[in-house]
């Protein structure tokens, strides 16, 4: 994916799987894309950026939702394909947690529900599809990341301790921000992993994409 990355999935929703459900969708609907043996609709497209509304107060271009939902695609069915397990329960709802602890208050929350039509039952669906998702690529990709020690300093200096400066404020120790440090930067280099190989997977997929004769 580009821009945040692959685990900007954060931010995503997966299209529906069901054949019947599209099959039946079909009528009144539109395909914008076709993956190997499955379509993307129009709705799908329209799904994800409602949700990015919800959750930013804007969303990307019909374009890159198109590309996002690809992407998806190809996570989600290798995931399948090797039966990597679902979320539970309880990671879902630390997940929807976190998400309303985004919002400023619970009215902001509320309201932005409603402003852009998504039911708690949709969310909960985003929520737990994107934690399948980010927990495929991160049990992927992790043991191949890699960061050494000076890696962490350099980064404590060139970016914890100039952005805390910054901000006039005073920057925390680095032994106490070296777990995070490290983390954020196996994030990045998952991120880097997750990218390369999206990538390469798309180049062997058969992919059509008809979107703009889908219209706004």
């Amino acid at each position: 994916m580009r821009g945040p990355g692959i685990c900007g999935l954060l931010f995503l929703t997966m299209m529906t799987s069901a054949a019947g459900t599209r099959a039946s969708q079909e009528t009144v609907d539109r395909i914008v894309a076709r993956v190997e043996n499955d379509i993307i609709l129009w709705s799908d497209v329209r799904a994800l950026s409602r949700y990015q509304q919800f959750l930013d107060g804007k969303s990307e271009t019909d374009a890159q939702i198109l590309e996002r939902l690809i992407d998806q695609w190809v996570v989600r069915t290798e995931a399948d394909v090797s039966r990597f397990p679902r979320p539970s329960d309880g990671e879902i709802e630390r997940g929807l947690e976190r998400l309303r602890k985004s919002f400023t208050s619970t009215e902001e929350y509320e309201a932005r529900k409603k402003q852009n039509g998504l039911s708690d039952a949709e969310i909960r669906d985003m929520v737990a599809a994107q934690a399948y998702l980010s927990n495929y690529l991160d049990s992927r990709f992790r043991p191949g990341v890699q960061i050494d020690p000076k890696t962490i300093d350099d980064f404590y200096e060139k970016s914890v301790v100039p952005r805390a400066k910054a901000r006039g404020q005073e920057p925390p120790p680095l032994d106490e921000a070296r777990d995070l440090i490290q983390e954020a930067l196996v994030q990045r280099g998952i991120n880097d992993q997750a990218d390369q190989w999206l990538i390469e997977s798309k180049a062997r997929l058969h992919i059509e994409k008809f979107l703009e004769s889908a219209g706004k």
